[in-house]
């Protein structure tokens, strides 16, 4: 079981921690902290990232670098969930495209499941950007 909690601090800000005993600073007015939903999209976004570079690894493919950007629509009604998510991800290094492709397919249809949560709710797409430099 995995546990997290959250302290209030002032106005809209907590302090947030979980069982790896990492803080973190939560704000719905975003003036000390990543808003929730924001950090919904941050868990995304380093999921699916550790998904891609681990089998690009398991793969010997020679990247370089991986970044992965989020990009999203949430809804006009509350609760206001995400309904359109992309994400584009930024491979650096001389990487086999295939190998590229196979990986963020697996994350997305297998091994992420921060992304398997979403897509209850959120048509998520993906874009592959390469920076071959």
């Amino acid at each position: 079981m995995t546990k997290a909690t959250a302290a209030w601090i002032e106005k809209q800000k907590f302090t947030a921690v979980s069982d790896s005993g990492h803080a973190i600073l939560v704000d719905g007015d975003k003036a000390g902290g990543n808003s929730p939903m924001e950090l919904v999209l941050i868990g995304l976004c380093g999921c699916t990232g550790y998904d891609v570079v681990s089998i690009l690894q398991k793969k010997r493919e020679p990247f370089t670098s991986l970044e992965v950007r989020a990009e999203a629509e949430r809804a006009s009604d509350s609760p206001m969930i995400y309904t359109q998510i992309k994400l584009i991800y930024r491979v650096g290094g001389k990487v086999s495209r295939k190998a590229v492709e196979d990986s963020v397919r697996l994350s997305k249809e297998k091994y992420c499941s921060v992304s398997a949560m979403l897509e209850k709710s959120a048509n998520i797409t993906t874009e592959i950007e390469y920076d071959d430099a």
